[in-house]
């Protein structure tokens, strides 16, 4: 419910940013607009904090969007070097800085992500050798405290995962302020436009998998 009320704001920020960028809205005026966008990207970040300390499957698992988005999903949202990689090529006429500064901020995104990706394969893994080791005392009440233990163990270690996706969204949104730092306002705002269609598109892509003729 709250992500709902969050898009359809978001939604609203997008036709006002549309509207002035056909209009050719003075660069003060779009501004006004980029950074309301860029606020309320913040504030759908801290509803997914605040949604993670009640339920991080839940946020992780992308249960509050459609399914093409969730096969997109890269710990419980966008993957940031892969909407730099989008924009990079949506975004020309670039000059040689901005395409520096946009490559440059890739990279750096893609070895965060890959530095988070591992941890979360080896939380994986930890996991299982955690709740594998439990098995052997699982029928024996004699064994009841030390398996009492081990699940308590792979409790605190199921723990870290809102910390991966604290992490994972400080990512998201350290890379939307910084593109917005290497671009004009108006590649800025162009931006915002081809995230959003991007997003429309992904969603409309569900509704019509969902409505297809079923044999």
């Amino acid at each position: 419910m709250e992500y709902a009320r969050w898009l359809e704001e978001h939604n609203r920020q997008i036709s006002e940013l549309r509207a002035g960028v056909s209009a050719h809205a003075s660069d003060n005026d779009l501004r006004g607009v980029v950074e309301k966008i860029m606020s309320h990207y913040d504030e759908i970040f801290r509803l997914k904090g605040n949604a993670a300390k009640a339920d991080v499957f839940h946020v992780l698992s992308g249960m509050w969007k459609t399914p093409a988005e969730r096969c997109f999903l890269w710990l419980g949202g966008f993957r940031p070097s892969e909407v730099l990689k989008l924009l990079s090529t949506q975004l020309e006429p670039l000059t040689e800085q901005q395409l520096s500064g946009i490559g440059s901020l890739q990279q750096s995104s893609q070895q965060a992500e890959d530095a988070l990706s591992q941890g979360m394969e080896a939380l994986q893994q930890s996991l299982a050798e955690t709740l594998a080791g439990s098995l052997s005392s699982a029928g024996s009440t004699g064994n009841v405290a030390n398996y009492m233990g081990q699940m308590a163990m792979a409790m605190g270690k199921l723990g870290t995962l809102e910390n991966f996706l604290r992490q994972a969204d400080n990512l998201r949104l350290q890379t939307l302020q910084q593109l917005q730092r290497i671009l004009t306002t108006r590649q800025s705002a162009r931006a915002f436009l081809v995230i959003s269609d991007y997003s429309s598109r992904l969603r409309a892509l569900s509704s019509l998998w969902l409505a297809r003729p079923k044999e």
